[in-house]
């Protein structure tokens, strides 16, 4: 079966590249990405090529590209990022902040953590030290916890410092005219590093941000949509049993607005709760388009 032949369904692309339909069809008809054959019933139908211009798309708004660029990238057939050799011989400027990050909040030096982070973010965009840096070092740092190669202690300091650094960015992240979208933990969920880089990553596509955080109570989170009526509800959990009772109160929540989970709790459907991916920037790509 060659590139080139249409073979699948809407939903079929859905699946294998992870983006709604609805998005597909936009980015279809706003940039011409997909370009779908006919089958003999009226279907549209997409080829193996629709797929890889989708999967380098998602990659481009990955970068932080706007959506118009992205998809001029991905037509193109182009993995590369706008500034090109230029911003890949940066890369081990990229690779070294990192490493250098890493060894500093392993051993306690929050000057030396510091410093790492003013030369990243002076370097590179907030979602590409998100995206490419601190998200994969939490990544590492909770695996190397969970294994013993890491201590309670190094992991509770590393998120520490970098949960106030990322709060910094998000001064003032309620402003403007965009779209609001509303941000909190599920009750008795303490983990939000992970809420504040998708809200990081979707205020600069202009959204603005009401974050409440941890521990949020269904009441609070009730009180607050009812008087700032949002665009968006994104709820976020590491354990599943934080968000299983929470269902019918999201259903609820979702006649109004629109409802989504996010977090390690929220890798598998909840009764058709809106799921966002698990990278929060990608997350952040993909809400910050909306059809």
């Amino acid at each position: 079966m060659s590139p080139g032949e249409a073979f699948l369904r809407i939903g079929e692309l859905s699946r294998r590249t992870g983006v709604a339909p609805e998005l597909l069809r936009a980015w279809e008809r706003r940039y011409g990405l997909l370009r779908p054959a006919r089958s003999d019933g009226g279907f549209r139908l997409y080829s193996e090529a629709d797929e890889q211009r989708v999967t380098l798309m998602q990659a481009q708004l990955k970068r932080g590209l706007a959506a118009a660029e992205a998809a001029r990238h991905a037509i193109e057939g182009s993995d590369e990022s706008p500034s090109g050799a230029a911003r890949e011989h940066a890369r081990p400027e990229l690779y070294a902040g990192a490493a250098q990050l890493r060894v500093s909040l392993d051993s306690f030096d929050e000057s030396g953590a510091q410093t790492a982070l003013d030369d990243l973010f002076g370097a590179f965009t907030v979602q590409t030290v998100l995206g490419s840096v601190i998200l994969p070092f939490l990544v590492d740092l909770g695996e190397r916890w969970s294994t013993g190669d890491a201590t309670v202690a190094q992991e509770h300091f590393a998120s520490q410092l970098i949960r106030g650094r990322l709060l910094g960015f998000g001064r003032g992240w309620d402003g403007g005219n965009g779209p609001r979208a509303v941000l909190a933990c599920a009750p008795g969920e303490l983990h939000d590093l992970g809420l504040i880089a998708f809200g990081l990553a979707l205020n600069r596509r202009g959204w603005r941000i009401t974050f409440l955080g941890p521990d949020t109570p269904v009441e609070s989170l009730t009180e607050t949509v009812d008087r700032l009526a949002p665009d968006l509800v994104v709820v976020s959990a590491i354990a599943r049993k934080r968000l299983t009772p929470l269902v019918p109160f999201l259903k609820e929540l979702s006649q109004r607005t629109e409802v989504a989970v996010a977090g390690a709790g929220a890798a598998t459907e909840l009764d058709g709760i809106r799921r966002l991916e698990a990278d929060p920037v990608s997350a952040a790509a993909v809400v910050g388009e909306r059809p």
